[in-house]
């Protein structure tokens, strides 16, 4: 049996009448009447009793009506959804993430905003570091990319890169600090004789950037503790365990006890971006798109709308 069949066959049991389920399906009786019997052939018993002036359904057609109401619902169900997924409004998308996104105001706003659009798609979000992501994203196990890499990144030719979010690193001290008490902004070679706070994991893109910053001034960071989190990470500058470079949105992290100084060099600029591959599929350009609206939304002055150019 097939689904034409199986559809023909309701449409006669609910009507019990061949001329008004012929109508209701928009064909000729006579095919409708060939493929009953074809199904009760194939079954090998009757499924609907007739006479001249009425049609019934037999014991096996009333078991069979059953079945096959569930069946077509659920191909239905499966034609709709695989429609769904072709123009983007079904299926999953996989996100990483960094750390710092989710302290951003835009990052509740994309996915209330996604979810409100797109109810029927599952979101898989994954907390990764910047170079994990861009991995991911190159063995197809990721979707969409939502990173912050070092201002020197150019992005491969088969990934389509856009500006989200544009702040600053900030230099975070413990409050007793001796950097903590002075005015204005810090230059870089100001923290070269303290100690850092830094991340254990590499392909942080924070940390690389910070890194950067200090061999530009002329050092290397003395890290004398390590998180596996940014969030982490200001705790222990908090703990008195050192000094930590972080992205500005973390003066809301609500840890007291820190102080966030400005770095006075043009290197501290940073960038959050979303990624995709150049080649993807429609249901991550939907949450791309998305992403760029609920940028614009939230800080329309910081956040042009344009692809990083790769190498």
């Amino acid at each position: 049996m097939d689904y034409r069949q199986l559809r023909y066959f309701i449409a006669v049991a609910e009507e019990l009448s061949f001329s008004r389920a012929a109508k209701r399906l928009h064909v000729s009786q006579p095919p409708l009447s060939t493929q009953i019997k074809a199904m009760e052939e194939e079954l090998g018993t009757q499924l609907l009793a007739r006479t001249r002036r009425t049609v019934e359904l037999t014991q096996a057609g009333r078991l069979l009506l059953e079945h096959a109401r569930r069946a077509v619902s659920e191909l239905d169900l499966a034609s709709e959804t695989v429609r769904r997924a072709a123009r983007g409004e079904a299926g999953v998308v996989r996100v990483g993430f960094t750390g710092s996104v989710p302290m951003l105001d835009m990052f509740a706003e994309l996915f209330r905003s996604f979810r409100s659009s797109y109810p029927r798609v599952k979101i898989e979000l994954r907390h990764m570091s910047t170079a994990k992501q861009l991995q991911a994203i190159a063995d197809a196990e990721l979707d969409v990319a939502i990173m912050r890499p070092p201002l020197d990144f150019r992005p491969a030719p088969d990934l389509q890169v856009h500006v989200v979010w544009r702040d600053r690193l900030m230099a975070f001290l413990p409050l007793d600090h001796p950097l903590a008490g002075t005015t204005g902004a810090l230059k870089m070679a100001e923290l070269a004789e303290h100690e850092f706070v830094g991340m254990a994991d590499s392909g942080c893109g924070v940390a690389d950037q910070g890194a950067m910053l200090c061999r530009r001034a002329g050092f290397v960071p003395r890290v004398v503790q390590e998180a596996h989190e940014l969030r982490t990470v200001l705790s222990l500058v908090a703990a008195g365990l050192g000094i930590a470079i972080l992205p500005s949105c973390y003066q809301d992290a609500g840890v007291a006890n820190v102080v966030a100084k400005p770095l006075d060099t043009v290197d501290a600029e940073s960038r959050m971006l979303v990624a995709m591959r150049a080649n993807a599929s429609l249901l991550p350009r939907r949450f791309v798109e998305c992403a760029l609206q609920a940028a614009s939304r939230s800080a329309p002055a910081l956040v042009p709308d344009v692809a990083v150019v790769s190498r």
